[in-house]
């Protein structure tokens, strides 16, 4: 199917541009969207008499989706959830996860705006989002089990080495407590070698 491009879509073309695309793609996706129209007469007369007033439009939208990359940019977000102790989420972050979470450090953000597949891993995950057809930034999502572990993989920890220290840190627990045992045990056992005879009275001496 032709249709007009209504505005910059990645992969396709720009504002005005009439591509051949899928039928289902423009059915389920460009046309409902508002990104395009039919490819016909009509529709050509329609999108030369609507050009200027669409071109405004889209500067406007660019310049607010420019204005809040500025500050969007590299972000990173918490994200709390199970998993396994080999790092393996108990089910996956989403799109909506990652716009929720922005959206609630004050970003203004919609799932649709967000490039993911769903994340199955702890750790950081770079993220794009959309936030207009012709402005894209990254954020970072820091998915782990608990804030204080969140920290550590934002200082450069990975899962494999927090698990690495946890596991080394049990067993130094282990190898100390194994010694306080060990040297309760030798002081309640008396060495009879270590036993002096008591100094003889004056009279056996005598």
């Amino acid at each position: 199917m032709d249709v007009i491009l209504l505005e910059r879509v990645a992969k396709l073309g720009q504002m005005g541009e009439v591509v051949k695309v899928k039928e289902g793609y423009a059915r389920n996706f460009l046309l409902p969207q508002g990104k395009a129209l039919r490819a016909n007469d009509e529709n050509m007369k329609r999108f030369e008499t609507e050009k200027a007033q669409l071109e405004a439009r889209n500067l406007e939208t660019r310049k607010e989706a420019e204005a809040l990359a500025t500050k969007l940019d590299g972000e990173a977000f918490v994200i709390i959830r199970s998993a396994s102790d080999g790092g393996a989420l108990y089910g996956s972050v989403t799109p909506r996860d990652a716009a929720e979470a922005a959206t609630a450090e004050g970003y203004s953000i919609d799932r649709k705006q967000v490039v993911l597949s769903p994340i199955k891993e702890l750790g950081l995950h770079e993220v794009t989002v959309v936030l207009h057809p012709e402005v894209e930034v990254t954020i970072k999502l820091n998915v782990a089990r608990s804030p204080e572990e969140a920290e550590l993989q934002a200082s450069g920890k990975s899962i494999q080495e927090l698990a690495a220290e946890e596991e080394a840190a049990a067993e130094f627990e282990i190898a100390e407590l194994f010694d306080d045992l060990g040297s309760a045990g030798s002081d309640d056992y008396d060495d009879p070698r270590d036993a002096r005879p008591e100094e003889a009275s004056e009279e056996e001496r005598d």
